[in-house]
């Protein structure tokens, strides 16, 4: 298994979780991110992924429907296991938007760190904060950093909020991405 690949599987298992644990109520709560629902962050997540593989000639298959969050994402991220899985997709170059690049290293800066921040924002939708291992806070902290100013753009982060001197590194972490946990709020 080549590591886009694998980093896809690491992502992936917490963040089924998290859709396996929503009740159909709490999809159209709202989230973290202004003007979205729990549900249009998956339709976010499920639109971008497959938009990123149309634009480099790769077939995703029918669009799964949202109104059934969990199944959608169930056969989404299957279809992007499969996709992932081929190695010389992976390491096929192209000119991004940072610079020249692989396949692979654009879905793992972007589109995976997209899955962590994205699982939290969906369990806060639902009243819960999602955890993350140091790996999972290390892999989030350099994907925003590597943005550079590009993390403010329109539809990619709100612009930073302050968190508390004592935060923990989750805290801080997410406040540099305009979110605020349970603990920030007090």
């Amino acid at each position: 298994m080549n590591t886009t690949a694998l980093r896809h599987a690491e992502a992936d298992k917490p963040l089924t979780d998290v859709i396996a644990s929503l009740r159909d109520t709490e999809w159209d709560a709202p989230s973290p991110c202004e003007g979205w629902t729990a549900r249009d962050v998956l339709a976010h997540i499920i639109d971008t992924q497959r938009d990123f593989f149309a634009g480099r000639g790769v077939e995703t298959g029918e669009r799964p429907d949202t109104d059934r969050p969990a199944e959608a994402w169930k056969a989404h991220t299957a279809r992007i296991a499969e996709i992932l899985a081929d190695d010389a997709l992976v390491s096929t170059t192209y000119d991004g938007y940072f610079g020249p690049t692989t396949v692979g290293a654009t879905f793992e800066q972007f589109y995976i760190w997209d899955m962590l921040v994205h699982r939290w924002d969906i369990a806060r939708s639902a009243g819960a904060d999602a955890t993350f291992s140091d790996a999972e806070l290390d892999r989030i902290e350099a994907g925003a950093d590597s943005f550079g100013d590009a993390l403010y753009m329109d539809g990619v982060c709100a612009p930073a909020v302050d968190a508390p001197d004592d935060a923990d590194r989750t805290t801080r972490i997410l406040a540099k991405m305009g979110r605020r946990t349970a603990a920030a709020l007090g």
